[in-house]
């Protein structure tokens, strides 16, 4: 197995190098950016498994690499590290498409649990049977030669647009998305109407869940959208 690759974006050298040396003790391959450009620099040349971001920074924040990082891969796993406590600011970094936002102080041990953690959830869902061609998530699978959907084995008819809402989702299971990126990725537009957004989750949910009105997998996340559960 390769080694694992992560990415330390802080502009404090003592926090940097001690998580850095909390995760090289496990056997983790770090890099370390003490700004917002040298990270974005660094993303662009080098493919990593996770990116830790500090929020404040000295020539960008962390929420901005944080949109910059899904435009480009919606599954590289990031987590914010951040002497900010306040709800807005945690609620603001999970809205921007981080997998966790881990408070200061921290425990070493514990960062590198979560950081093992994500990874491997990210090598878990990213896995697609070369053999058979299925996008398979929980109860749900997509025939991706046919675009077939079926749950639990069932063939369920799927309109075009609920076919290439519902691949994004299973694409990115357990991720929270607000309105204006499913618009984006799945419309690719960067206007966003969000009663379209409603009106398409109400139809998914009307044909993959046991009881629309008590969704268990396609469910909102108040104040800031939606994700597939699984």
């Amino acid at each position: 197995m390769k080694q694992l690759k992560v990415l330390i974006v802080e502009d404090e050298e003592s926090v940097r190098k001690l998580i850095a040396k909390v995760l090289s003790n496990d056997g983790i391959l770090t890099y370390q950016a003490e700004s917002g450009k040298q990270a974005l620099e660094m993303l662009s040349k080098y493919q990593f498994d996770l990116v830790l971001l500090d929020v404040e920074l000295g020539d960008m924040t962390g929420y901005e690499i944080a949109v910059e990082i899904r435009q480009k891969d919606l599954q590289l796993p990031t987590i914010f590290l951040s002497g900010k406590t306040d709800e807005s600011d945690i609620l603001k970094g999970l809205d921007v498409g981080a997998d966790s936002y881990i408070t200061k102080p921290f425990s070493p041990s514990m960062l590198s649990a979560q950081v093992k953690s994500k990874i491997k959830r990210r090598r878990e869902i990213s896995y697609v049977p070369v053999d058979y061609n299925y996008l398979i998530r929980g109860p749900y699978k997509l025939d991706l030669k046919t675009y077939v959907f079926y749950k639990k084995e069932m063939e369920v008819k799927l309109t075009s647009k609920e076919l290439k809402l519902m691949k994004f989702f299973m694409e990115n299971p357990n991720q929270v998305f607000s309105k204006e990126q499913i618009y984006h990725h799945v419309w690719q537009s960067n206007d966003t109407d969000e009663n379209t957004i409603t009106v398409y989750i109400k139809y998914l949910r009307n044909k993959i869940e046991d009881d629309p009105s008590k969704p268990k997998y396609l469910l909102t996340v108040w104040g800031i959208g939606y994700q597939l559960q699984l």
